[in-house]
């Protein structure tokens, strides 16, 4: 079911972990399969010097995640963010056509953590709203956890969201 690449990275992942001193921090999931999945970078001279990342998922989602941290050291952030799914999958030589989605979300995770170093870069301070970016998450008015915007009840307490 999986390439030989696959169980290579999945077994043996590269870069994880995290980068307190990060540049940028990139954070995407998927409730639906409930993988998530957050990337850190760190910047030096326009290319990307270190990358880290935490995953939590399925061994699609955890391969995913070591190879776009291998393909994007060194590389120039126009390079990184030209990193597009199918090439994730290619360098993995596949993957089953129910986890292609998983390398969506390595290749979008990279690109918000590039978006949240350009943002800081441009003076935008963490917390500070930024242009052009919709509001995603709501918290539970109950419990305070953040949620997806369309939830109609809470993930974690099962709660009513106010709509």
């Amino acid at each position: 079911m999986y390439s030989e690449k696959v169980m290579e990275h999945f077994s043996n992942p590269r870069n994880t972990g995290e980068l307190a001193d990060a540049d940028g921090v990139g954070e995407v999931g998927n409730p639906a399969c409930g993988d998530m999945m957050t990337f850190y970078i760190k910047v030096k001279d326009g290319k990307i010097e270190d990358v880290k990342y935490k995953t939590f998922g399925c061994v699609a989602a955890i391969a995913v995640s070591s190879m776009v941290s291998e393909m994007v050291k060194g590389k120039s952030l126009e390079e990184a963010k030209a990193i597009t799914n199918k090439a994730v999958a290619d360098a993995l030589d596949g993957l089953p056509k129910q986890k292609m989605h998983c390398s969506n979300l390595g290749a979008k995770a990279l690109n918000e953590a590039i978006k949240d170093y350009e943002a800081k870069a441009a003076g935008f301070s963490p917390g500070t709203v930024r242009p052009k970016r919709p509001k995603r998450r709501v918290e539970c008015p109950s419990c305070g956890v953040p949620n997806p915007i369309t939830a109609k009840f809470c993930m974690n307490c099962g709660g009513k969201m106010d709509e």
